[in-house]
C-alpha cells in the first residue's frame, strides 16, 4: 500500500523544508489542499527540493478554475518534478463556489466529468494525439495555436484524481478519472457498501477494471504515546467528526451504522451553533468506526484491516501532529507490511 500524507503549511515557503522533511521519513508522496493557499505554488518549490516524491494536490477546488487553466498548472508541474505530480480535484460546495470564488454552480457531478474530460482532450492535443474541439455542457475549448501549446509534456500527462463520497460524484472517479480520492468521514463498512460499488458503476460505464484507477483513502489516524496526549487528540477528533457528521451530505456514513438519530442531533446543535455540545455525541463506537485508533505500534495493522481490499494508498489524516517524524514508524511498517 502506498503511503501519502497532506504536508502541514502555514507558510508556502515552508515547502523548502516540509516535503524534504516527509520524503526522507519515507513517504511515496505528499499533498497540498486549497485553504488560506493556493495548492499549485508549494508544489513547485517542492520539485525543487525532492527527488522521487510524489507531489500533488488533494484537494484542489476543480470549479475555482477552469480546464485549461488547471491543464496548463499540471503540464507545468508535471515538468518541473519531472513526472511526479498528480493533479487531484475536489467540488467544494456550492457556497464556496458561488459566494468565495464568484463561479458558477450547477450539477456537480456532470460538472466535474466534463472537466476531466476537457482536460483530458487538452492533453491530447498538447501531446499532438488530436486537434482540440472539446464541446460540451459546461466548457467548450475549440483553438489552440502554436503560440499557446507548450507541446508533448516530456513525462507524459499527469494522472487525474477525483474526490467524492457521494455516490455520483464517485461514479464520476471510476468513469473518467486516473483515480478516486475517499473522503475521511468514511467507515470500512461505508467504503464497502456505498464508496466501492459507485466506483465499480463509473467503471463499468467507461468498460474499465479495478485496476485501471488508484483509490487512495484519507483516513483519520487517531494515536499517541502518553495518555493525556491520547486523550487530547481522541477530543480533537471527536470534534472534527461532529461537525461532518452534522452536514446531511455525510449522513450515509452514520446510515450504515444505525446512526441516523446521532446525524440528525448534530444537525440541530450546529444550527444552534453548540459546537462543543456536538463532542458528546461522538462516542467511541463512532470514533472508532470512522477514524483508526490505537498506540502508535498498532496503527499499521490497524490500518491495513481497514483498508484491506478496498484501497491501492493512504493518506493520513492526523489533526495536523507538531512533527511529521512522529509518523516515522508508522509509515515504515505500512511500507513493509
Amino acid at each position: 500500500m502506498k503511503v501519502y500524507t497532506t504536508a502541514p503549511l502555514e507558510d508556502p515557503r515552508d515547502a523548502r523544508s516540509s516535503f524534504p522533511h516527509l520524503e526522507e521519513i519515507g513517504y511515496d508522496g505528499a499533498f497540498t489542499f486549497e485553504a488560506k493557499h493556493d495548492p499549485f505554488l508549494p508544489l513547485a518549490l517542492a520539485a525543487e527540493h525532492t527527488t522521487h516524491l510524489r507531489l500533488g494536490t488533494a484537494i484542489a477546488i476543480a470549479f475555482a478554475r477552469n480546464p485549461m487553466n488547471l491543464a496548463n498548472l499540471a503540464h507545468g508541474l508535471q515538468t518541473i518534478s519531472g513526472g511526479r505530480f498528480v493533479l487531484g480535484l475536489g467540488s467544494q460546495v456550492k457556497p464556496h463556489i458561488e459566494r468565495r470564488f464568484s463561479m458558477p454552480w450547477s450539477k456537480p457531478a456532470a460538472r466535474m466529468r466534463e472537466m476531466v474530460l476537457a482536460i483530458r482532450a487538452i492533453f491530447d492535443a498538447w501531446e499532438g494525439k488530436a486537434k482540440l474541439d472539446f464541446r460540451g455542457e459546461f466548457y467548450r475549448h475549440t483553438i489552440m495555436i502554436p503560440a499557446f501549446d507548450p507541446g508533448p509534456n516530456p513525462f507524459g500527462p499527469p494522472p487525474v484524481l477525483a474526490a467524492g463520497f457521494g455516490p455520483l460524484m464517485t461514479e464520476v472517479a471510476g468513469e473518467v478519472a486516473d483515480g478516486f480520492i475517499a473522503h475521511p468521514f468514511n467507515s470500512r463498512r461505508s467504503l464497502l457498501d456505498n464508496a466501492l460499488p459507485a466506483l465499480e458503476r463509473g467503471l463499468a460505464k467507461s468498460g474499465r477494471q479495478r485496476t485501471d484507477v488508484e483509490v487512495v483513502c484519507a483516513t483519520l489516524v487517531v494515536t499517541a504515546d502518553e495518555g493525556e496526549e491520547f486523550e487530547r487528540v481522541k477530543l480533537a477528533a471527536r470534534k472534527q467528526l461532529a461537525f461532518y457528521g452534522s452536514t446531511p451530505a455525510y449522513r450515509p456514513t452514520l446510515e450504515c451504522h444505525g446512526w441516523e438519530d446521532v446525524h440528525a442531533e448534530l444537525n440541530r446543535l450546529s444550527k444552534e451553533g453548540r459546537w462543543d455540545d456536538m463532542t458528546h455525541l461522538i462516542d467511541d463506537d463512532i470514533l472508532e468506526a470512522i477514524a483508526v485508533v490505537g498506540p502508535r505500534n498498532e496503527i499499521a495493522q490497524r490500518l491495513q484491516q481497514r483498508l484491506d481490499g478496498i484501497a491501492d494508498g493512504v493518506s493520513l489524516t492526523h489533526n495536523r501532529a507538531p512533527d511529521p517524524a512522529h509518523w516515522a514508524d508508522v509509515v515504515r511498517d505500512l511500507k513493509a507490511s
